[in-house]
Formats: structure tokens, sequence, C-alpha cells
């Protein structure tokens, strides 16, 4: 069983940053398949980045360049660097995690992302 915890949504101008944090109940050393989701009002969910299982970090084509995906095994916390936000960028952020043994995937509370001056 894993825990996730989101947590560095807010209020931000356009152009504005911010740095999402999702941090586990436990060791995340072993999932090598992970990352962030988001879902805006009346849209579907969609992959936002993600660590893949050979190696690759992949980024939705709307983020790249913007979005950073990264983690520290340490501290069990995965991070999602948010820069030049825009307004499309508005969403809940969640947080995946799937665990090819237990054949199931974890999902944090997710965090509310919002971009408007």
């Amino acid at each position: 069983q894993v825990q996730l915890a989101e947590s560095g949504g807010g209020l931000v101008q356009p152009g504005g940053s911010l740095r999402l944090s999702c941090a586990a109940s436990g060791s995340i050393s072993r999932f090598s398949d992970m990352g962030w989701y988001r879902q805006a009002p009346g849209k579907e969910r969609e992959l936002v980045a993600a660590f893949s299982p050979n190696g690759n970090t992949n980024y939705a084509e709307s983020v790249k360049g913007r979005f950073t995906l990264s983690r520290d095994n340490a501290k069990n916390t995965v991070y999602l660097q948010l820069n030049s936000l825009k307004p499309e960028d508005m969403a809940v952020y969640s947080c995946n995690v799937h665990s090819s043994v237990e054949k199931r995937d974890y999902w944090g509370q997710g965090t509310q992302v919002t971009v408007s001056s």
C-alpha cells in the first residue's frame, strides 16, 4: 500500500511558476512508473509528465519545455516544476504511481492549480 499526498498548488498569474510535490508514505525507489496527471473542468484526465519503466521521462506536448518532472527517492517525493504557466494549465493535478507487482495504480487526492490574472 502506498499513500500519496500532493501539495504546492495555488493561484498564480500567467507566466508564473509553481512546484508541486507528491510525498509517498513509503519508499518510491521500487516504482519506475510514476508521474502527474491533470484534469480540467469538463475535460478528461490527461498525462502531464511521467517516468516510464524504460527510463524515459514523458511529457505532454503542451507542457514540453515548461514543466520538469523530478524525484528524490531519499525523501520519497516526486516533484513537478511548472514554469511559464498559462490559463490552459489550470486543472487539478494528481500524482500517480503504478505498481507492476500489485497490478494497480495509486492516486493522490489532487492539488488545484489556478492560473489567472
